[in-house]
């Protein structure tokens, strides 16, 4: 069994969670619910997926699989993740949501929540713990098809009210939005929000198969694909998602993707924050020009949960959390206006979006001018797919080895400065650039994060790091 958890619930090839294993995981996770309490005999369990081609199947196993464990699976249909978060807490159900996020479809993953949010690491080894406990029991390992209760309706309808005057009526008016359908599970809901705001908007690129998007990384065909969009259509902007619609994708009028920590920096702004939790890889510059207290965690929803509770804890108010990608949770309730926006703590696309949207709007700003507003540094990321764990993991214990084997690897940069080992190997050169080499805790791909002064630099930068990990022996 090669499936695991990584940053973000349980990842594996779809091969291998279709079948036995989906019944496994299910009955282990109903299990740690009930003995942790968070749960009882006949309490609700909402279950989501995504378009992949393997995620109804699967779907279907889990929801047997609760069954038998004596919980009531609530078949919230195809809808964004955050959507399915937040009718569960809603309605204080766990939940369950089957979704590879933005690796390609032949890998698939499950993500885990407690009626109270995302499970945590410790939740993610209680789960492991009963699913090896489990692993001899037939009946825990059983493969049914299963169906639940219909609540896709009220789930839609609950996200889509949330998102609704998030900015003042027709704040969008006039503008032109294309909405880059593709695979998303989120695709309808931004047609309809969007629209709701006043804006004309243009759906595109719709797919009946299944496209993976990583919003962190945006293929050169999908900019290529934007550009032309906004050109031919005079857009203000495109927007999109990832595959389960956590993950924001925003493109200015000529097509060009805003970086998600900047994303998450304009919402945290619009929202007022006082504390912000953040992964490592998020642009440096937020500590200066954020105006709030920034929380650096490893990467993975997790740690920027665990770092928003310790914030909530101490007792303090506007707690937020963004990564990277964009996916913005909020620790704790924000005001806008008359209206309260609830606590989300799991990633979210949709209200990243319309804030950087009705920022831009209320400035009488385009997305690329809002941008040349800030003066972070220009940060880039790529990564290498098909890059076995067993080459990533020899590589950084390589680099970690000794200062002597980072230098001599890093020659071809620069001279170190300082190195950060909180997730990953992140060096600060001695002329002021950053790179960053972090294996993906979700696929076998390495991936590289890069700061400097100006694009040129950092594209640079981001070449030669890409070059380094690619002569890398196998």
């Amino acid at each position: 069994m090669s499936v695991k958890f990584g940053t973000s619930g349980l990842r594996g090839l779809s091969t291998d969670l279709v079948g036995s294993v989906s019944a496994l995981y299910a009955t282990a996770f109903a299990r740690h619910m009930l003995a942790s309490g968070r749960l009882q005999s006949g309490s609700p369990v909402v279950i989501g997926r995504d378009f992949r081609p393997s995620s109804p199947e699967i779907a279907s196993t889990i929801m047997a699989a609760l069954k038998r464990a004596g919980l009531e699976p609530i078949d919230c249909g195809t809808i964004p993740t955050p959507a399915l978060a937040l009718y569960g807490a809603s309605i204080g159900a766990a939940g369950i949501m089957v979704t590879g996020s933005h690796i390609p479809a032949d890998r698939n993953g499950i993500k885990f929540y407690r009626p109270d949010g995302e499970v945590n690491k410790a939740d993610e080894e209680a789960i492991t713990h009963f699913a090896a406990e489990l692993a001899a029991d037939p009946e825990a390992n059983r493969v049914e098809t299963g169906v639940g209760q219909d609540h896709e309706a009220e789930a839609t309808k609950l996200f889509v009210d949330r998102n609704l005057g998030i900015l003042p009526p027709d704040a969008l008016k006039g503008k032109k939005i294309g909405i880059y359908q593709h695979s998303s599970v989120a695709r309808d809901m931004l047609v309809t929000i969007f629209e709701e705001h006043g804006a004309t908007v243009f759906p595109l690129g719709r797919s009946d198969q299944f496209i993976p998007v990583d919003t962190e990384a945006v293929s050169p065909d999908t900019v290529t694909q934007l550009a032309r969009w906004t050109d031919e259509l005079a857009l203000d902007a495109v927007l999109s998602t990832d595959g389960d619609g956590d993950r924001p994708l925003v493109a200015d009028e000529h097509g060009v993707p805003l970086r998600g920590d900047l994303l998450g920096l304009i919402t945290a702004r619009f929202l007022g924050a006082s504390v912000v939790a953040t992964p490592v890889t998020s642009n440096s510059g937020l500590e200066k020009d954020g105006g709030f207290d920034v929380r650096r965690t490893r990467v993975g929803s997790p740690f920027v949960i665990a770092a928003m509770e310790e914030a909530l804890a101490a007792a303090k108010a506007g707690v937020l959390g963004f990564e990277a990608n964009g996916g913005l949770m909020l620790g704790s309730d924000f005001s806008i206006g008359d209206k309260v926006i609830k606590a989300l703590p799991t990633r979210d696309s949709f209200l990243p979006a319309l804030a950087v949207l009705g920022t831009a709007a209320e400035r009488g700003l385009s997305l690329s001018a809002l941008v040349e507003d800030f003066s972070l540094p220009v940060a880039l990321s790529d990564r290498l797919e098909n890059y076995a764990s067993e080459r990533s993991a020899s590589l950084m214990a390589h680099l970690r080895g000794s200062e002597e084997q980072l230098e001599a690897f890093l020659a071809p940069l620069g001279a170190v400065q300082t190195v950060s080992d909180i997730d990953g190997l992140r060096v600060t050169l001695t002329d002021g650039r950053v790179i960053h080499f972090r294996p993906s805790g979700n696929a076998p791909e390495m991936r590289c994060y890069v700061e400097a002064s100006d694009k040129e630099s950092a594209a640079s930068l981001l070449s030669q790091g890409l070059s380094l990990l690619a002569g890398w022996p196998a």
